[in-house]
């Protein structure tokens, strides 16, 4: 039966595709890719050569109506992000909203999320978590941070590089410099790194240490 299939790709190494993944990629007829550019050199690896079109933030609300047509007419799509599973700080969450009020079936497999293994390795308190992904840049920044200040559980946020000291530097003030925290990055990759420590540990490093690669912030909740 026709249905949507949401599948998570490798945050960095490809030998974390699954092979389930791989044969649900090989059998959809259509291949949803945030970036055509990106996902190709994945698909060519794998030898999947399916239909392939573009699904990102700026043309998703405009194609759902297409994809859910397309899948009421029997045809079996796959939703890919860049990196990752789609939905999570990645588009995704319109299409599937869609095809669930379609009553059209929804599959996501399991697989790669950048922050599971961030929160895992960080050593802090993980039975318990709160996942706020990017903060806003500038409206509702300061409030979001506001927020969070009473929030015991540990929190977990995507940051850029080039934002990383900014962001650390705002957590000491609205946390407390001794707030312990750990900064991952480059995950799944060659050169995969965990620092940890207070937040006046992190920025002294990071501002020592210039930050590449993408990153997972993971800071302690109130009391931890």
């Amino acid at each position: 039966m026709a249905k949507l299939y949401v599948v998570p790709t490798p945050v960095g190494n490809l030998e974390d595709m699954t092979f389930r993944a791989i044969k649900v990629l090989k059998e959809a007829d259509l291949i949803l890719a945030e970036d055509t550019r990106t996902s190709g050199i994945l698909l060519k690896h794998f030898e999947i050569k399916n239909a392939m079109q573009s699904h990102h933030k700026f043309n998703e609300h405009k194609m759902v109506e297409s994809v859910v047509n397309r899948i009421k007419g029997g045809e079996t799509v796959a939703l890919i992000s860049d990196a990752g599973t789609p939905g999570i700080s990645d588009p995704g969450f319109l299409v599937v909203r869609e095809c669930i009020k379609n009553d059209i079936e929804v599959q996501c497999l399991p697989g790669a999320t950048a922050f599971v293994p961030a929160v895992v390795s960080s050593g802090l308190p993980n039975e318990r978590f709160c996942f706020e992904g990017f903060l806003p840049q500038k409206k509702g920044r300061m409030t979001r941070l506001k927020s969070l200040q009473s929030e015991t559980r540990t929190m977990i946020f995507y940051e850029s590089p080039h934002r990383l000291l900014k962001t650390l530097t705002q957590f000491g003030e609205y946390f407390g410099i001794e707030r312990k925290a750990s900064v991952s990055r480059e995950i799944s990759k060659l050169h995969e790194e965990t620092v940890r420590g207070t937040l006046a540990e992190l920025i002294e490093h990071f501002t020592n240490v210039d930050p590449r690669g993408e990153i997972v912030i993971v800071l302690a909740g109130l009391d931890d």
